[in-house]
Formats: C-alpha cells, sequence, structure tokens
C-alpha cells in the first residue's frame, strides 16, 4: 500500500467515528503500526486535516476537510457512477436531475483518466417499470428536511379515503413502491404511507415537536424488533 493510500484509509476510519477514537483502535482498522499511525496523523494535519487530539486521549476528525479530487479510487468513482444512474432510474425527476448535477461537478474536479471512466463505467442500472405518484415527492422531501407536519389525505388498500396528520422523517425507495415513513397523530404510532396512494398532501408552518434524527432512531429500534417492514402497519 502506498503512503497516500494509507493515509486516505486513515481518513476514511477518521470519518466513521464521531467521538475521539484511541490510537491504537485506529492502527488496527488500518493495518499499520501504531507508531506509523503516529507518524500518519500529523501528516494529514499538514495537509489542512482539522484532527484534534494527541496520544492516550484519542483522534477526531473534525467536520469540513474536503479530500483532493486525485484520492478518489477508481472503485470509488464506479460507486459514485453506480449510485448517481441508480437514482435516475429509481428516483423522481428532480433527485435524477440532482444526481446528473452532482456527477458533472465531480466530473469537473477529477483527474482526466477518473473523469472519463464517469462515461465509461461497465456497471448498469436495470429499466423499471414507471410508478404513478400522487403527489411531489419533492414536497414530502422539503416537509422532511424541515421536520413539518404534513396533512394527507390517503387512500388505503380497501379504497377508503382518509386524512392525517404525520411527522414525515423519512423516504424509502423500493423496486415498485416509494413509502413515506411518519409519526401518525391520529394512531400514536409510525406508520407507512406509499406516496401513489396519497392523493393530496400539505405542508403545515409548524414544526412536529421531535427531532428526525430521535424519530428515526426509535423507527429503526422498532425495525429490528420486527424487521420485515411488510409486518409495520401501514396507513
Amino acid at each position: 500500500m502506498s503512503r497516500s493510500e494509507r493515509l486516505l484509509d486513515l481518513l476514511q476510519v477518521l470519518r466513521r467515528h464521531r467521538q475521539p477514537v484511541g490510537g491504537r483502535r485506529l492502527a488496527e482498522e488500518t493495518g499499520v503500526s501504531l507508531r506509523t499511525l503516529y507518524r500518519d496523523i500529523p501528516s494529514l494535519q499538514a495537509q489542512g486535516a482539522h484532527i484534534e487530539g494527541e496520544p492516550g486521549l484519542g483522534y477526531v476528525l473534525k467536520p469540513g476537510f474536503m479530500l483532493p479530487p486525485m484520492m478518489f479510487s477508481e472503485e470509488e468513482v464506479e460507486a459514485l457512477v453506480l449510485g448517481s444512474r441508480w437514482v435516475a432510474k429509481r428516483g423522481d425527476n428532480r433527485l435524477a436531475m440532482a444526481a446528473a448535477d452532482a456527477l458533472a461537478k465531480i466530473a469537473s474536479v477529477l483527474p482526466p483518466d477518473l473523469s472519463e471512466s464517469l462515461d465509461t463505467s461497465p456497471l448498469l442500472v436495470g429499466p423499471r417499470q414507471p410508478i404513478a405518484e400522487g403527489i411531489d415527492l419533492g414536497l414530502l422531501r422539503k416537509a422532511i428536511r424541515g421536520e413539518r407536519k404534513l396533512d394527507i389525505s390517503y387512500i388505503d388498500n380497501d379504497g377508503r379515503d382518509s386524512r392525517r396528520t404525520v411527522w414525515p422523517f423519512a423516504l424509502g425507495f423500493f423496486e415498485q413502491v416509494r413509502v413515506l415513513v411518519t409519526w401518525c397523530e391520529l394512531r400514536q404510532d409510525f406508520r407507512h404511507f406509499r406516496t401513489d396512494r396519497i392523493s393530496r398532501a400539505l405542508v403545515s408552518d409548524q414544526r412536529y415537536p421531535r427531532r428526525r434524527q430521535a424519530l428515526l432512531k426509535d423507527w429503526r429500534a422498532a425495525q429490528d424488533a420486527a424487521p420485515d417492514m411488510r409486518g409495520t402497519r401501514r396507513g
């Protein structure tokens, strides 16, 4: 492994840890000696990485450090291309455009050989059947980002139309459907709503009382207890 690859690996490991992590653990995760690690930390700091800490206390990478573009590996570029192509096929129009724009920005700063590989990547995403949406998914994403309550009209499996006030905090993309993950005020529980069955949605000016991250954490705990999403309640 070259020195640049070793430093990149160390950066990636630091990015995975939000709290200070000890030097010995960092050395184990990167596969180097503790002595080498203690040399690599100052090298990254000299290159502008905001790494705080010292031996015996642990290290943490502060937000804001951007990786130089030449440090993307070929597999990382392929992963970006595959992800963008998946979003273009499986996401809504706005997400598809955003994926294309993001990829174009990445291409503009990549070295020529890696930039060319964006267009020539052999990793493809297969076609899917069109999904008839009842609502603009961009509106749902806006409500999620802003942690706003959402008033919806929903048609259930039996064709009944009901109105709900929900706290949207996630949007799931599946092969044939998209699912809005919420806390439902009526049911006082987590509920999943197929977006193609939402006939109306109005974003409220009122923020819901819990943070989106906290709702997502509790929902994941509920999924661990019943991991098959199809077994959870909808509507």
